[in-house]
């Protein structure tokens, strides 16, 4: 399953994904991962969650990002949700160019039975509809 957490920058996504995050460690039995771009929220995070800063990995693109998560996946099969924050803020492009990114992620995730919830600065007019099936509020 895939979720994008969507909304104008300021709204609160961060903190809903955070919320979600510490949530998670009573809902899932594997692995709960959280990436972000930087280290600013890793304390924010219950002790159980794995912390990975993408920045430091040159995680710079949607071709780039898949292959990471393809990495982790490969490295630790325990892995039951992905929590990314700030997607596109990480892989540095418009809301537009995540076409094919989401269409192999949701490929990936039912393949590996792993849950991804993203977080993205999009205006709610401006989403695009390949990406629409994915969203919940902030």
């Amino acid at each position: 399953m895939i979720q994008v957490i969507h909304g104008k920058k300021g709204s609160g996504k961060t903190k809903k994904l955070l919320d979600m995050t510490n949530a998670a460690v009573k809902q899932y039995s594997g692995s709960i991962i959280f990436v972000d771009d930087d280290n600013r929220y890793m304390f924010d995070l219950k002790h159980e969650v794995r912390f990975v800063n993408a920045g430091e990995y040159g995680c710079d693109s949607p071709e780039m990002f898949f292959g990471f998560l393809c990495g982790m996946l490969s490295q630790n099969f325990d892995i039951s949700v992905i929590f990314v924050d700030a997607f596109l803020k990480l892989v540095k492009v418009e809301p537009e160019a995540t076409e094919d990114f989401f269409a192999r992620l949701e490929e990936l995730a039912q393949r590996h039975n792993v849950d991804v919830i993203i977080s993205a600065s999009i205006d709610e007019e401006k989403v695009p509809s390949f990406i629409q099936k994915y969203l919940v509020q902030a």
